[in-house]
């Protein structure tokens, strides 16, 4: 039996706090990061020897290289960017950018598949082909997300 003399717990409030952006400092530091991690991956597939001296990826990967290195380049960009200037509005719109161009290089990855793990590594290529279905499924995902937060009301701040 409950007891009416016994107070009931608060209940949790529906309605959810704005979430804050983090500092200044906080979102410079975290473009410059991805501008260094972009850049050292461009530079370790285009430099001497670059992608040739990894013996998982074929001759094939000549088809792909152009739209990974578009998708790299683009998001040192929009990161560049994002160190000048970087009101929401152009976040939205450098995030949904990127995330098409990488969207585009996943996919043509996918039809190239320009991988070869050896004979008995039939998991390897197994797991490569999950991680990008899920790359292409996130993207696709991310960019719906992306739109329409570009184009809710009162996204122009």
């Amino acid at each position: 039996m409950a007891r009416s003399d016994v107070a009931a717990p608060p209940r949790a409030q529906s309605a959810r706090r704005p979430r804050q952006r983090p500092g200044p400092g906080q979102r410079r530091a975290g473009y410059l990061v991805a501008i260094a991690i972009n850049g050292v991956l461009l530079y370790l597939l285009n430099g001497s020897p670059g992608w040739q001296s990894a013996s998982f990826l074929t001759s094939a990967t000549t088809q792909v290289i152009g739209l990974v290195n578009l998708a790299l380049g683009a998001s040192i960009a929009v990161n560049a960017a994002y160190l000048v200037l970087d009101p929401p509005w152009l976040r939205r719109l450098g995030d949904l950018a990127t995330t098409v161009i990488g969207l585009a290089a996943a996919i043509r990855i996918w039809q190239v598949f320009p991988f070869s793990f050896g004979p008995g590594e039939q998991g390897w290529s197994t797991l490569a082909r999950v991680l990008l279905i899920i790359a292409i499924a996130g993207s696709a995902i991310a960019i719906v997300v992306h739109v329409a937060r570009l184009f809710r009301p009162g996204a122009s701040g």
